[in-house]
């Protein structure tokens, strides 16, 4: 079992193991990319993660992702959504796009949004400036549709990255959970999944908007963060994106 509104240090997936099907309303999440420490440059440090190596052959790492979708598949809700940030990437020459592993999940590709990061970590000239990762909506059936408020946003969002909170190398604007929380919940109750929250990004945006949360993170140093963020938020009664 799980217990609502708390940030647990763990492996993601041994944690979620314990949840019972079918439970959680809305997962929102980054994992880590397995940059195995070559990507950076002049403009955005190397991303270097406290407890986690981050440099898995890319076979294996694929495996793990599958392995993380499918649980995350088990334990949301019939009507529920899996919101999965990740980004193209590019190794030895090769580009490794991720829809190469989220279809072998058992989720359906809903929609691909575009996060316009209007920043990029390389600025040399091998190819045009990469500032753009990707939010794959992912669902087990057809959701409902959109509010006209949310689905007039397109599927460019264009966020700053976050310059906050930088005892984590890659933390998550927090405009981007809001959204999405906006959209998909509105104004209903629902658990509020981050299985790789660092900071807790996702799970403060679920505080301040009224819904329960919980968090997963194999770093205790982020947890703890993510725990003293969460003290500081005071949930408000009316809200809107």
């Amino acid at each position: 079992m799980f217990k609502i509104n708390d940030v647990i240090v763990g492996d993601c997936l041994n944690v979620m193991r314990n949840f019972p099907d079918e439970c959680i309303d809305l997962v929102i999440t980054s994992p880590p990319y397995n940059k195995k420490g070559k990507h950076g440059g002049k403009l955005v440090e190397k991303v270097i993660y406290d407890n986690y190596g981050d440099d898995m052959s890319e076979e294996d790492y694929q495996k793990w992702q599958i392995e993380v979708l499918n649980e995350i598949y088990r334990i949301l809700k019939p009507n529920g959504a899996l919101f999965y940030n990740h980004k193209v990437r590019y190794d030895d020459g090769n580009m490794i796009h991720p829809v190469i592993f989220l279809v072998k999940s058992k989720f359906i590709i809903w929609q691909e949004i575009i996060w316009n990061r209007a920043i990029t970590g390389n600025i040399r000239g091998w190819r045009f400036w990469n500032i753009d990762e990707r939010i794959y909506w992912l669902v087990k059936q057809k959701p409902k549709e959109l509010i006209q408020n949310y689905a007039q946003m397109t599927s460019i969002w264009n966020i700053r990255v976050e310059t906050e909170h930088k005892i984590h190398p890659a933390v998550f604007p927090v405009d981007i959970p809001k959204r999405i929380i906006g959209a998909i919940l509105g104004e209903e109750k629902g658990i509020v999944l981050d299985p790789f929250c660092g900071t807790g990004t996702t799970l403060v945006a679920a505080k301040e908007m009224g819904k329960d949360y919980i968090g997963i993170d194999i770093s205790d140093k982020y947890v703890g963060y993510a725990k003293k963020r969460l003290q500081e938020v005071d949930p408000i009664l009316f809200w809107y994106y």
